[in-house]
């Protein structure tokens, strides 16, 4: 706004319509805005950025839209669109964006080296896991499921499933998994999990995590899908089974589709045929009982 300016050549000695015609300014406006520097509008917008900022103070990894219901909370209330644009011009940004294919961004270096080298396959449990990140959109919004399959028998040995996708959501998958495991009497120790390079999988909650569990960290190559083929085949069957059935209106009827299929339909009732046509379950009980018999 220039009308700040011309006050300060008023207390020069300009006077204001010398000061107005040299800038190209009506008169009138001057003076409305004189008597009321700060407009209604303009005071309404300075309290919604403030609550905008706040919530993002708060949880970095909101987008605008979580940032814009939080500020509702706090008594500013705002439509999707306004809170995009406040955001975009206060430079407000979600720390956990979507991945950005093509042109953008580059990814992250990694934290780990690639322990994998293509190599999809293992001969007992617990050797080596792959994970990743999904997204689908329901009438509520984005929800995020980051699921760990064991490359032996290809069961989905943990996952976790939020309407955000910080850290937490690749942390929780994997200690789902070693808790899962455990339970089962596995030792997860000396096991590789092979990620992609989101920055889930290379935050230091993750390798701080991997460490607590005696595990190896493990990363492909940039722009590189094959890396993490395995990962990248259960999604194409979580998104034809499930995902792209329907049309989801919340985000919990999402969930408990997800969940149903992995834990039913996936691991009991789907013979694949890189196991021989049994079921990941089938598999892995054949696993632990030749090998108790080889005992």
């Amino acid at each position: 706004m220039i009308y700040p300016l011309v006050s300060e050549l008023a207390g020069d000695g300009i006077p204001v319509t010398v000061a107005c015609r040299v800038l190209k300014l009506a008169r009138q406006p001057y003076y409305r805005w004189l008597e009321n520097p700060v407009s209604d509008a303009e005071w309404v917008q300075a309290h919604r950025i403030n609550a905008l900022h706040d919530a993002h103070v708060e949880d970095p990894t909101f987008g605008y839209r979580f940032l814009g219901h939080e500020a509702k909370k706090a008594g500013w209330s705002m439509s999707r669109r306004t809170a995009w644009s406040l955001c975009s011009q206060s430079g407000i940004l979600s720390a956990a964006q979507r991945r950005r294919r093509g042109k953008g961004t580059k990814a992250g270096p990694p934290v780990f080296d690639d322990h994998v080298q293509r190599m999809f396959t293992a001969d007992v449990p617990n050797r080596v896991w792959f994970t990743d990140i999904t997204e689908h959109r329901t009438a509520e919004g984005k929800l995020y499921c980051c699921a760990i399959k064991d490359a032996c028998g290809h069961r989905v040995v943990g996952y976790s499933i939020s309407d955000r996708m910080p850290a937490s959501l690749a942390v929780d998958a994997l200690n789902n998994a070693v808790a899962r495991r455990k339970a089962e009497g596995h030792d997860v120790a000396g096991c590789i999990l092979h990620a992609d390079r989101g920055s889930q999988f290379r935050s230091r909650k993750m390798g701080h995590t991997l460490n607590r569990h005696g595990m190896v960290g493990s990363m492909g190559r940039v722009g590189a899908a094959g890396d993490n083929a395995a990962m990248e085949s259960f999604w194409s069957l979580l998104q034809t089974n499930v995902l792209n059935q329907r049309r989801w209106s919340t985000r919990q009827e999402l969930r408990l589709a997800i969940v149903v299929w992995i834990e039913r339909k996936y691991h009991r009732q789907r013979p694949q045929d890189s196991l021989g046509g049994l079921t990941p379950i089938e598999y892995e009980d054949k696993i632990t009982t030749d090998a108790a018999a080889a005992a």
